[in-house]
């Protein structure tokens, strides 16, 4: 094994030691990760923009600091990716819609800012789903981002191209966005680990989305790693206090550190299925799972039933498309549609009273969820729009004095219904990712650490019924080998909680599958 390949093994967390201790330089870290850019960059796509001359200055300078004594962070020196929708000063932040190609940002997204002032070394940008909207990597810009695990696949989305950077060695680390499992599924369709904080622990300034000024459902800045430190790293570093300097939406909350909670302690429901889409028998089997790890930690694990399941994915679906469309409308600009999309554009083009027949004809079928989805898209007056907000919010209330009434700490539950997707089957599995998509809509902070892998006995869904399950199962086939993730739950500004159960479950599953390896 090479020095270089020695360095691209190694955890955000581990760079970021050696780097202090100087038995690593940044110039030679940074270099070992722009070299295997190069390297993966025909084959997998991650990255939309390499910054390397900039990177490799940045890596000069956090030496010459070092050597003065003048470290900045625990991330001085140590390379990171960034989501190609985030502004990064001069460039462009084009969400993969061709009317945004001559868009450069004049400031950094206060993320960004935060980060650079801590010394950290961008590598480059990672490629996203066209608009944000669906759970792959491609657009008509930068092309199409495959899984490390299975080229075959999508390592998921918007995020795709930081779960693939990360997972082949590329990128040790990055900053992603999330309004409906964008960090999430990625995390575990990549087998990597990342966080959806509580909206505004971390800022959204310069976080640029198709929809500007949606606020039914907001989208929110996160990070994702290799590994559950990596993520703790990240968060105390690019900290709450010092992003409410640059942003007013920012409380400046301190995060308490994970390691201070006695797992044993808690009180953690756990589920297997929403009743939207049965997941799979590995995606199952991988909660089943983190929950022996986290009762062997002493935690106090009960079965939980997940309330107003169906009204909250829909409200959420709503809120979305609450305009009509027609924001995106503008954006695209007469470019072409991606394929993920076309089957929501299209239904978001139908006349309202056409799509309503067509969805309760739909329910009579008995496909509910899809019958439910026509009903729910379409375009709202003002005033419905405000019903919606209203509900979106007695929702989240409900369902905390459930979980106050049930004394959780905690929720563990499948990020997605299913695997990793092959490459162009997100148009017809929207509903796929109704896991993650709810606790956007409730706001309640959500991370995904990888657990296992599917095996092959899991290939084969038995008796698949109704359009969402037979998609499902096509899925499952040839999945065996595939990543597959745990999401973890809490309270709101509970990330600490998150963490903390993360890491458990992290610990008690490598004991016996050992560290999740990269791609390389």
């Amino acid at each position: 094994m090479s020095h270089a390949e020695d360095i691209l093994r190694l955890s955000l967390t581990e760079i970021s030691e050696a780097i202090g201790a100087g038995t690593l330089s940044s110039t030679e870290v940074t270099t070992a990760f722009l070299a295997r850019i190069e390297q993966v960059q025909p084959r997998y796509r991650p990255f939309a923009l390499v910054m390397q001359p900039e990177a490799l200055q940045s890596a000069h300078d956090a030496d010459a600091r070092r050597q003065r004594g003048e470290r900045r962070s625990a991330l001085d020196g140590v390379p990171i990716s960034i989501k190609e929708s985030l502004d990064v000063r001069g460039t462009a932040a084009t969400l993969g819609l061709p009317s945004r190609l001559q868009h450069r940002a004049d400031n950094d997204a206060v993320i960004v800012s935060v980060l650079r002032e801590a010394g950290a070394v961008f590598l480059g940008k990672t490629n996203v789903s066209q608009a944000l909207l669906y759970v792959e990597a491609r657009n008509p810009i930068y092309g199409e981002t495959t899984n490390p695990h299975d080229a075959r696949r999508t390592p998921g989305g918007s995020s795709g191209g930081e779960g693939a950077a990360i997972a082949c060695g590329a990128s040790p680390a990055g900053i992603g966005t999330d309004i409906g499992g964008s960090i999430r599924v990625p995390a575990h369709f990549s087998g990597v680990c990342g966080l959806k904080p509580t909206n505004d622990r971390w800022s959204n300034l310069g976080s640029q989305g198709a929809m500007p000024g949606q606020e039914g459902v907001r989208g929110q800045t996160g990070p994702m790693g290799r590994t559950v430190a990596d993520l703790a790293l990240l968060m105390a570093v690019a900290s709450s206090e010092q992003q409410s300097l640059l942003d007013p939406r920012v409380p400046p909350l301190p995060l308490l550190p994970h390691t201070a909670i006695d797992v044993s302690r808690l009180r953690i429901g756990f589920f297997l299925d929403d009743g939207i889409v049965r997941p799979s028998a590995a995606v199952q089997r991988a909660v089943l799972r983190a929950a022996s790890v986290l009762r062997a930690a002493g935690a106090t694990v009960v079965v939980y039933s997940p309330i107003l399941v169906e009204e909250a994915i829909f409200t959420y679906l709503a809120l979305l498309s609450a305009d009509g469309g027609r924001t995106l409308q503008g954006k695209l600009d007469g470019a072409d549609v991606d394929a993920a999309l076309s089957v929501l554009w299209n239904m978001l083009k139908v006349p309202d009273a056409a799509r309503t027949l067509a969805g309760h004809a739909a329910m009579r079928l008995g496909e509910r969820q899809m019958g439910q989805l026509m009903l729910a898209l379409g375009e709202k007056r003002v005033d419905g729009l405000w019903v919606l907000v209203k509900r979106a919010r007695e929702i989240a209330a409900q369902v905390h004095e459930q979980w106050r009434q049930q004394r959780l700490d905690a929720v563990i539950c499948p990020p997605h219904a299913t695997p990793a997707l092959p490459l162009g089957a997100s148009r017809d599995f929207t509903l796929g990712g109704a896991l993650s998509m709810r606790f956007n809509l409730l706001n309640f902070p959500a991370g995904v650490v990888p657990v296992t892998s599917v095996h092959r006995d899991e290939e084969a869904r038995p008796s698949p019924h109704g359009r969402l399950e037979k998609v499902a199962a096509r899925v499952d086939v040839d999945s065996a080998g595939l990543p597959v993730g745990v999401q973890v739950v809490a309270r709101p500004w509970r990330e600490d909680v998150v963490l903390a159960v993360m890491a458990a479950i992290e610990a008690g599953v490598h004991q016996d599958e050992g560290r999740p390896t990269i791609c390389l």
